[in-house]
């Protein structure tokens, strides 16, 4: 074999990585030729690893017309290539659960690192997205500017908008994507794996999101695309993963606009193996709720508004947590602008987190109320206007945890505003610029320090953020109002 061809390396690179043999040799490069193109058995390569010799493949598609040069057919092409090192789904989850018998964290890790060596997980685009700790009177919260999403190009949004709108799958968390090939519409899911398992008396999935925000980042996806709900049932689902799923935290977006996730048509609930800000946060004020005398509960110091219940009876924290929400959402309390309804539409729900830490369980309960006004449009509980220069989408389980998910377009933004608080040229957005100028008359700003000041602002509007959402204010009033509605659920 030439040790210098690009075709023959990525083949054994697959064999390595894979189940196949040397015996599949020619096997797999009449598939990898069908592919790129014939002519790609002449090219030659110095590249070694298997994630560079896929992209020397998709070059040379390219240049030989075989491969669009938008980012939608890289995609594709790329996912098809990758899916060489992916057994079929039968064959991943008989592993899976072979090896779950005898260690759980064995089989987790060998799914979440076949995912990383199939560039289903984009490590490398990843690693691009920026990120740091700012402090803050909640303690650290963590902050990411998002880069790792290839935008799409102006043609490609051209021709997203000529196609006809997808119904299969139905959303990019139906069973349907696992190997769906992809188009200028919808990712490539080809190299797409889910881990099936049992919950209640369904089949639900378990995979892990391309674009992690966090170590692990996973999602466990119901089996039939219907709108995402919080009940009682949520609770014990979630107990009963974090059981199933040992290391990882689990948790749900809220089911109501405003409040809720980006996708709020199917069921589904997000977990990883991730300790955020919030779940270092301390209780300021124990509970005792009223005939569960077996669960710890209290209200946790954070700018949300957060109960946090611990047992180790999931009985028990899933009746409580249920009496909690039936409570909440028809609660009202005019004095803090806490309603429950507007006519007949409901305004109130809960996000919930769910943890195992030895034998006890942790379930924080964050309220949410996604009333509308016309002082506040996008939201009473919802970044106000005067932080949206930073943050104006919706704020989802990840933020409600104290990790930031700031858009791509805060970099060039943002070196914008460096050169201004340097007295540089530049061209600062004017939606930046009255929070610049504050910025500059509280510190000696210079080339070494400004990046440090940028991130602690950033963090303060981020807390900032995370006060707007929250439903009973870290003030006096606010916590007399957040004890009023404490005593309703039943206190002893």
């Amino acid at each position: 074999m030439d040790k210098t061809n690009l075709i023959e390396n990525f083949i054994t690179q697959v064999i390595a990585h894979s189940d196949f043999t040397e015996l599949d040799r020619i096997y797999l490069r009449n598939r990898i030729l069908a592919l790129v193109g014939d002519e790609a058995r002449k090219v030659a390569t110095s590249k070694k690893d298997l994630l560079d010799l896929k992209d020397e493949l998709i070059q040379f598609a390219q240049n030989s017309g075989k491969c669009s040069a938008n980012n939608s057919a890289i995609d594709v092409l790329d996912a098809q290539l990758m899916n060489l090192i992916v057994p079929r789904p039968s064959v991943v989850n008989r592993n899976f659960w072979q090896t779950y018998e005898s260690s759980p964290q064995k089989a987790i890790a060998d799914f979440y690192q076949m995912g990383k060596d199939s560039n289903y997980i984009k490590t490398r685009a990843i690693a691009k997205n920026i990120y740091f700790t700012a402090a803050s009177k909640y303690g650290d919260l963590e902050i990411t500017i998002n880069l790792s999403k290839p935008e799409k190009d102006p043609k490609e949004i051209a021709a997203a908008k000529q196609a006809k709108a997808n119904s299969y799958p139905k959303c990019q968390l139906c069973m349907e994507n696992e190997g769906y090939l992809g188009h200028v519409n919808y990712p490539a899911r080809t190299n797409h794996r889910i881990i099936r398992f049992q919950l209640r008396n369904e089949i639900w999935g378990f995979q892990y999101s391309p674009y992690a925000y966090f170590n692990e980042h996973c999602i466990f996806l119901a089996p039939k695309h219907e709108p995402m709900v919080i009940n009682k049932q949520t609770f014990a689902n979630l107990l009963e993963i974090v059981a199933k799923f040992p290391g990882y935290f689990v948790g749900s977006n809220a089911d109501l606009p405003i409040v809720g996730g980006s996708i709020l048509a199917h069921e589904h609930y997000q977990g990883g193996k991730h300790r955020f800000p919030m779940e270092k946060a301390p209780i300021y004020k124990k509970l005792n709720f009223k005939g569960f005398d077996d669960v710890e509960a209290g209200v946790v110091k954070w700018p949300m508004s957060v109960i946090r219940l611990r047992s180790k009876n999931q009985k028990s924290l899933v009746k409580l947590a249920d009496k909690i929400l039936t409570v909440w959402q028809s609660y009202s309390d005019e004095k803090v602008d806490v309603r429950a309804f507007t006519a007949n539409t409901p305004h109130h729900t809960i996000t919930p987190i769910a943890r195992l830490h030895g034998h006890t369980y942790e379930l924080d309960l964050v309220l949410r109320d996604n009333q509308t006004s016309a002082k506040y449009p996008d939201g009473i509980f919802h970044p106000h206007s005067d932080v949206q220069h930073i943050k104006k989408e919706n704020i989802g389980l990840i933020e409600v945890m104290g990790l930031a998910i700031f858009p791509p377009r805060l970099k060039p933004e943002l070196l914008e505003v460096k050169k201004f608080l340097l007295d540089q040229p530049n061209r600062i957005a004017p939606v930046h610029l009255d929070w610049s100028k504050k910025i500059k008359s509280k510190y000696e700003i210079t080339s070494e320090n400004a990046d440090q000041i940028l991130q602690k602002e950033l963090g303060l509007v981020f807390a900032r953020v995370l006060e707007d959402a929250g439903v009973f204010k870290q003030t006096a009033d606010g916590k007399a109002a957040f004890m009023r509605f404490v005593k309703e659920v039943g206190l002893n």
